[in-house]
């Protein structure tokens, strides 16, 4: 009888579930180790587009096109460009027709956590250390006691991997940006005039070197990303006081004194959940040697900043990529 090869896929995100997925679809078991406790143990960020030659590949391969489409949002596909005065630059309203379609991250993850049985995901399993063993295979342990040996483990943990140091020694450098998050509920009903600054999809304000990027999630909730330029440890310095949300947001309105107040509104109204998000990228063009037992996808492969919209896509199309043929 053929041996069984015993798999981890380090990380429950998008790309390490969606592996987890297609290798079900074809008879081969793994096992997700995530460190989160529980599905809705934090929040799991804004709305993605899902590419046709990427992310929908994925699914594709992983036999969910149906459950993507009963959650995608192919109406909020919509582009808004405006400068600091407010006035609009460009509009893309051909929402509709795009190939593109946004889905909350929280959706998409709970679509791929539903699709694996019981007892494939670990929930609460951080990873403490990785040895390699004589015989080839590695063995992982994690810090709630659990430990495993694996022929293969899979670096889906993301920007600060902890498999990664295993082929590479490339580490994720700050881009000198950092973005804060925040975010308004019920936006249709609470602040109309803001849901239709927003539009049906994503809405950018740019100058002087800032933005506000702010997208329509479900459930008429509006995420803005409020990006500046700033030191690595701006926010974790005291640049950005947190225990205040006051604060904090009069301290994000006070770097954009000379911009609309339209388009401050989506600081001044926004819930008392204030999030900095430094950005950070791996080398452009990162490889590794290949080590057998070992491999990377996601962002513990090639961190990039999100302004392409290509890592959750990227991620997923890593996980199908030695099934596309």
């Amino acid at each position: 009888m053929k041996k069984q090869i015993r798999i981890a896929v380090i990380g429950g995100g998008p790309g390490g579930l969606t592996l987890a997925r297609i290798l079900l679809q074809r008879g081969i078991q793994s096992t997700v180790f995530e460190l989160d406790e529980h599905p809705l143990s934090r929040p799991q960020g804004g709305t993605l587009d899902l590419h046709p030659e990427s992310g929908q590949l994925a699914l594709r391969h992983a036999g969910l096109e149906a459950e993507f489409h009963r959650v995608a949002r192919y109406q909020d596909q919509e582009t808004r460009l405006y400068d600091k005065t407010g006035k609009l630059l460009h509009e893309d309203l051909n929402a509709m027709n795009g190939d593109r379609p946004e889905v909350d991250r929280g959706q998409l993850r709970q679509l791929l956590i539903d699709s694996l049985p019981e007892g494939v995901i670990r929930w609460g399993c951080k990873m403490r250390a990785i040895e390699p063993l004589e015989v080839g295979a590695y063995s992982i342990s994690f810090e709630n006691g659990e430990t495993g040996i694996f022929d293969l483990a899979v670096g889906a943990d993301g920007a600060w991997s902890r498999i990664r140091p295993l082929v590479s020694d490339a580490k994720p450098v700050y881009s000198g940006v950092t973005f804060v998050e925040v975010g308004i509920d019920d936006v249709d009903t609470q602040y109309p005039e803001i849901a239709q600054l927003v539009g049906h999809g994503t809405m950018f304000a740019l100058s002087d070197g800032k933005a506000l990027v702010s997208q329509l999630n479900s459930n008429a909730h509006i995420r803005t990303y409020v990006s500046l330029r700033m030191p690595e440890e701006w926010s974790s310095n005291g640049g950005l006081d947190l225990s205040s949300p006051e604060n904090a947001r009069a301290c994000l309105i006070s770097h954009f004194s000379d911009w609309s107040p339209r388009l401050l509104s989506l600081i001044a109204n926004c819930s008392d959940r204030i999030a900095p998000l430094p950005l950070y990228a791996l080398p452009i063009g990162h490889s590794w040697t290949n080590r057998v037992g070992v491999t990377l996808l996601g962002d513990a492969a090639h961190l990039m900043s999100p302004f392409s919209g290509e890592g959750v896509n990227g991620a997923m199309l890593d996980a199908a990529a030695g099934f596309c043929a």
